[in-house]
């Protein structure tokens, strides 16, 4: 079995455009197995009980910012394994910086193409 074919992926972003483009870009690929969730907080809470292998998240969102995120899910035992793609319109030297620090797997920038996202992945969690 393909790992495309059991690979867990949540996506995380508070505007449904774009969790839609990153569905569509999930499926291109061959990713079936996609939740997605609006917030921040909305993730911390299904991951406590639903994990999954990888985290898109965008960076730019009211209340928890990716990062934050990100910060929450390291400090917690259940999900500090958990893959995480950050994904932003505009990623700055400190943005990077402090997501590398907070175990930043991988990094997209907004606009991406199913490429740049396929190649994101495996990146992470290897050939897809």
């Amino acid at each position: 079995m393909a790992l495309k074919d059991i690979l867990k992926v949540m996506i995380v972003d508070d505007m449904s455009v774009s969790r839609g483009l990153m569905t569509q870009g999930l499926e291109e690929i061959g990713i079936k197995n996609i939740d997605f969730q609006k917030s921040g907080q909305d993730a911390l809470n299904r991951l406590a009980v639903n994990p999954a292998h990888l985290v898109i998240s965008d960076y730019n969102m009211p209340g928890m910012s990716g990062l934050d995120l990100l910060e929450n899910l390291r400090s917690n035992k259940q999900t500090q394994q958990i893959g995480f793609i950050l994904i932003t319109g505009s990623p700055s030297q400190d943005l990077l910086e402090r997501g590398v620090k907070l175990g930043l797997n991988n990094l997209i920038k907004k606009p991406f193409t199913t490429q740049s996202l396929k190649a994101s992945i495996e990146a992470v969690v290897g050939k897809i």
